[in-house]
C-alpha cells in the first residue's frame, strides 16, 4: 500500500503546529496503525530528520495511551478498538489520513500526537478510591451478597481505560463518560459507599476545575470509547451527584 499522511507536528505546547505530509510506500495491511508509524519514523531517522512523538504502552489495547485522532475519529474508522488495534487493512492503496492529537483545553499538547492527559490522573485522586481495607485481609467471595446485576454493571464500568477518546469525540470536550464510569464502578457496589457522598462531589468538582465542557447529550462519547462505556453511567453519576448534593 502507498499511503500519503498528513500528520499534526507541534514542537512544544508552546508552538503553533502545523500539518505535514509526508509520503509511504510498501505499508502492508497486516501493519497495525502504530506500526506504520514505526516504520515511518525509522525512514525519518534514517534520513536524519525527527522522528514523530506518539504516545503508546502495551499495544494490546488495555492500557489507553495510543490516543490519536485519525481521519476525524477517535482512534480511526472502526469502532470499540483502540489506535493500537487497529490494522491498515482498514485503508486502501493510496488514501490519505490524517492524523492528530486530542482536541480538548484539558488536553494539551505536550509534542506533535502526545498530550497531557494527568487531568484525568487528578479527577482520579479527588475521589477514585475507597477506603476499606482488602490489603491482607481477604474475604470469602459470598461475605457480602451482591447482586449479579450491579456486579455486572460495576465491572463494566471498571473497564474504562482513561485513554480520552470520549473527550476528544465530543463538542464540548466534556469528561462526563469517563468520570461517571469512575464513580459508577463504587456506587454500585457496598465498599465504595464509605466515601459515596464526598467521591462524587470532590471527582465533578476536580472535572470541572480542569476544564472540560459540559455534556452535549448526543452521544458520541459511548459511540467511540474503546471499551463502550454505557450512557446509564453518566445518568447514574447525575443520581449518585443530585443525593450527595441534598445530603452535603
Amino acid at each position: 500500500m502507498n499511503l500519503t499522511l498528513k500528520i499534526w507536528r507541534q514542537k512544544n505546547a508552546q508552538d503553533a503546529g502545523k500539518i505535514v505530509d509526508y509520503s509511504l510506500t510498501g505499508v502492508s495491511p497486516d501493519m497495525s496503525f502504530l506500526e506504520m508509524l514505526d516504520v515511518l519514523n525509522q525512514q525519518l531517522i534514517d534520513k536524519g530528520e525527527e522522528p514523530i512523538a506518539f504516545d503508546h504502552d502495551c499495544r494490546e489495547g488495555i492500557c489507553g495511551t495510543c490516543s490519536l485522532y485519525i481521519n476525524g475519529r477517535a482512534h480511526g474508522p472502526d469502532t470499540k478498538i483502540t489506535a493500537c488495534q487497529l490494522h491498515m487493512r482498514s485503508f486502501k492503496d493510496g488514501d490519505t489520513i490524517y492524523i492528530e492529537p486530542w482536541r480538548a483545553k484539558a488536553f494539551p499538547v505536550i509534542k506533535d500526537l502526545i498530550v497531557d492527559r494527568t487531568s484525568f490522573d487528578r479527577i482520579q485522586q479527588a475521589g477514585g478510591f475507597i477506603s476499606v481495607n482488602t490489603s491482607g485481609n481477604t474475604q470469602d467471595a459470598n461475605a457480602i451478597p451482591i447482586k449479579k446485576e450491579n456486579a455486572d454493571k460495576a465491572f463494566d464500568a471498571a473497564t474504562c481505560i482513561g485513554c480520552g477518546a470520549c473527550v476528544a469525540s465530543c463538542k464540548n470536550s466534556s469528561a462526563m463518560l469517563f468520570v461517571s464510569a469512575k464513580v459508577s464502578q463504587f456506587a454500585l457496589l457496598p465498599q465504595g459507599q464509605v466515601e459515596a457522598t464526598d467521591r462524587v462531589l470532590n471527582m465533578v468538582k476536580q472535572m470541572d476545575e480542569e476544564g472540560f465542557g459540559n455534556c452535549t447529550n448526543t452521544g458520541a462519547c459511548e459511540v467511540e470509547c474503546p471499551k463502550g462505556i454505557s450512557l446509564e453511567n453518566i445518568a447514574r453519576m447525575n443520581r449518585e451527584y443530585l443525593k450527595a448534593s441534598l445530603k452535603a
